[in-house]
Formats: structure tokens, sequence, C-alpha cells
């Protein structure tokens, strides 16, 4: 083989173990029994606020301690403990992703996501009128 043959492999070689190395470590939303399966490892979780459960945040206690209940898309719900501030408005997301691991029943949050209600969803957009353009 030429010189040229055997770096053109390598490259490919090297892009396809990139390649796999990405697909492999991107992960999609979990639920609380696979995470619970392998205490200690990362999953991202959505879920919805259970607001029959207290929400725990006292600031000043403790800054970075904010504990509230969640229910996974399964149906099963955790306590989850977030080691920051609480988040603004928290209360009114439709949705929270948490994003950290299982330790002692437990899910300890290293991050969240929030999706909020957006304002746009009860008013609809009114129509448009008609407009015509003349073309030149």
């Amino acid at each position: 083989m030429k010189t040229i043959h055997i770096v053109i492999l390598l490259v490919l070689v090297i892009a396809v173990a990139v390649v796999v190395s990405t697909l492999t470590d991107s992960s999609t939303y979990s639920d609380f029994s696979d995470a619970a399966a392998t205490p200690g490892k990362e999953f991202h979780i959505i879920g919805k606020l259970d607001k029959n459960q207290p929400i725990n945040y006292d600031a000043t206690r403790n800054v970075n301690r904010f504990t509230f209940y969640l229910i996974d898309d399964k149906g099963l719900e955790k306590k989850v403990i977030y080691h920051n501030p609480k988040p603004q408005d928290f209360e009114k997301s439709e949705k929270v992703v948490v994003i950290g691991s299982m330790k002692n029943d437990e899910f300890q949050a290293s991050s969240l996501l929030l999706k909020c209600p957006s304002k746009y969803n009860a008013n609809k957009p009114e129509k448009f009128g008609t407009k015509t353009y003349k073309a030149n």
C-alpha cells in the first residue's frame, strides 16, 4: 500500500470511531426505574412536578439545597434534591428535566431544565388580512 492510502484509511477509521463514540454517549430521556437500576450513572429524566408534595427551599438555611417531588413519564414518583438555588417560577413549569443520578432512593440532580407554559398558548393569533402585491 502507498503511504497516501494508509493515511486515508487511518482518517476514515478515526472518523468512524468519533461518530460511534458520540452516538453511544448521546443520552435520551429515561425514567426513575432505569436510574435506580444503575445508581451513580447520569440520566436525563423528564417528568412533571407533583404539586401535592412539598417543595422545600429555605435560602436562610442553605441556599444550595432545593428539594421537590417529580413524577416521571411512567408514573413513578421520586424526591429530587438539587444542590443549587431554586429556579425562578419553578412552580409554573409544565415539564421538568432533571439531570443527575440516583442515591439512596433519591435523585441527586446536577442540572434542571424547565419547560414553562407559553404566554401565547391561551390566545390564538389573529388572522392577517389578505394583501396583494403588484409585480413590477
